[in-house]
């Protein structure tokens, strides 16, 4: 190992969870930590402002991921766009603010992970967020994160919320965030400050505490393996500036890097499924199978209507959100996102002209499971990345049965002014063969390092890796389902969670 400045606490990735614990620990003056980002920096005028991170889509902030042909999908292959900048995702993604349903949380608590039910990480989502409507039961107002309303709702978006009550779903002061997230539509709720600037992880967390001088950040660093002195994590190698370094930690190494390279880390230190690591040409240092699998993601789909009224296009990419389930005694599994048409975020085969409305609904409990696993032992090649999206034909019928209920609100009376009809998928449209053609992903990759204990078990409730000391893993991957919901969110509580563990074990 190099010789130089070692530090109590190295953590990879500046992403949603990095960022928190980075803040939390190193409130402790006595307590030297290293922040490692494989990006650069967020100072950029399309990351600051509310609508210019599509233009970093596919760019150098972006990881740009590209899954393997989906038997799902066509045969397509899908751009999973990962930020790959400080602030991580929360840099490049759309600002949503959706913490899940209760039951997901109360689900990974029955699988024997302690401490993770609704009540117990309710006041980790209310110790991070600043509302802007204030203090409550569910919601808290001195945290460092902005969470606001759309600011400005089209006509349209409020035609939406108000066809939805004439269903029968929830809608007047609706909040997703509270006491119940189904069956209400509700104003979408963002990561944005009062004078309309992103709220990222990074902007929260981050940029206020760089000036701590036991915090060391250094960007364009990627790590490519953690280093252990017989099963317990000394600290990491990683490439800086063309060169290889190594740095000590002393207490301990979080992974903090995603639900693709988290467990790309793991496999390259020699944690994973043995025989795919020694096809590899690795040495296994703990053979668990669970590293790699279980991943989900969410997919949306567009629903589109010609709008018989002009219509402004919106600040925002979402501006209003229905949470529901179509099976009974499940926690939501469509979030069905509603704004005024956006430019350029239409399929391309069903060109038109004059205003129009999206309907997105998402598929936010796939049954559906992938898998990441190594290309080779070259620690900077890109994973090999195979969601397996419909590969469970219960999510392609959930589906079906999300496109009609975004016809059942088109065709109500509220929304008639609006309605003048189906752009797509067309009414005469086959329904499996628009949903396979056209379902992308929202970018919430999760699952692959999962919490638990049975023989697929990666973390245990305190997000340590089986089988070896001094090592964890915090972020979307250690979901063992993935929420009711946009995940950046839970991801911020996980990093609020784990920042309190540590420094319980450290007292």
């Amino acid at each position: 190992m190099d010789t130089g400045e070692a530090f109590d606490y190295i953590i990879v990735g500046s992403g949603a969870t990095g960022c928190v614990l980075v803040n939390r620990l190193s409130a402790n003056s006595d307590v030297k930590v290293l922040l490692l980002e494989a990006g650069g920096s967020d100072k950029d005028p399309n990351i600051e402002n509310l609508t210019g991170f599509i233009n970093l889509w596919g760019t150098e902030k972006d990881w740009q991921f590209l899954t393997e042909p989906q038997q799902g999908l066509k045969g397509r292959q899908i751009m999973i766009s990962q930020g790959k900048v400080i602030g991580g995702s929360t840099s490049i993604n759309a600002m949503m603010y959706v913490r899940g349903n209760r039951r997901n949380y109360d689900l990974w608590e029955s699988l024997g992970n302690e401490g993770w039910g609704y009540e117990k990480v309710l006041p980790y989502f209310k110790k991070s967020e600043k509302y802007e409507e204030g203090a409550s039961v569910f919601h808290g107002d001195q945290g460092p994160l902005s969470v606001r309303k759309c600011p400005d709702l089209t006509s349209v978006a409020e035609a939406f919320i108000e066809a939805c009550v004439e269903l029968g779903y929830g809608g007047e002061d609706w909040d997703f965030n509270g006491s119940q997230q189904e069956n209400g539509a509700s104003v979408m709720q963002f990561n944005m400050t009062a004078d309309n600037q992103r709220a990222s992880s990074a902007s929260a967390f981050l940029t206020p505490i760089l000036d701590r001088p036991n915090l060391k950040t250094k960007t364009y660093a990627q790590v490519t393996r953690v280093l252990f002195e017989d099963n317990r994590a000394i600290g990491v190698e990683y490439v800086w500036e063309g060169k290889t370094h190594q740095v000590r930690a002393e207490r301990e190494v979080i992974i903090s890097a995603g639900a693709f390279l988290s467990p790309k880390l793991l496999m390259l230190s020699g944690i994973g499924p043995a025989e795919h690591l020694r096809t590899q040409g690795i040495s296994v240092l703990v053979d668990l199978p669970g590293v790699g699998q279980n991943l989900q993601d969410h997919l949306r789909l567009q629903v589109i209507y010609k709008s018989k009224r002009e219509l402004p296009v919106p600040t925002l990419l979402c501006e209003t959100a229905l949470f529901t389930a179509t099976r009974p005694g499940i926690p939501p599994n469509l979030q069905l996102n509603f704004s005024a048409g956006v430019p350029n975020l239409t399929p391309a085969e069903y060109p038109f002209e004059g205003p129009f409305s999206i309907f997105v609904p998402i598929l936010v409990q796939p049954q559906s499971r992938g898998v990441v696993k190594l290309r080779s032992n070259n620690p900077l090649d890109a994973p090999i990345i195979d969601p397996q999206y419909l590969s469970a034909d219960i999510d392609r019928q959930t589906y079906e049965q999300g496109i009609r209920i975004c016809r059942e609100i088109a065709n109500t009376k509220a929304f008639a002014d609006f309605n003048n009809g189906e752009v797509a998928p067309g009414i005469e449209a086959n329904l499996e063969e628009y949903i396979r053609q056209y379902a992308d992903t929202i970018w919430h990759p999760v699952g692959t390092c999962r919490m638990g204990y049975d023989s697929y078990g990666v973390v245990d409730a305190e997000l340590r890796v089986h089988g070896v000391e001094g090592l964890r893993v915090a972020d979307a991957s250690i979901m063992p389902y993935v929420t009711s919901g946009n995940t950046c969110a839970a991801c911020v509580m996980i990093g609020e969670k784990l920042s309190d563990i540590i420094t319980a074990e450290d007292k």
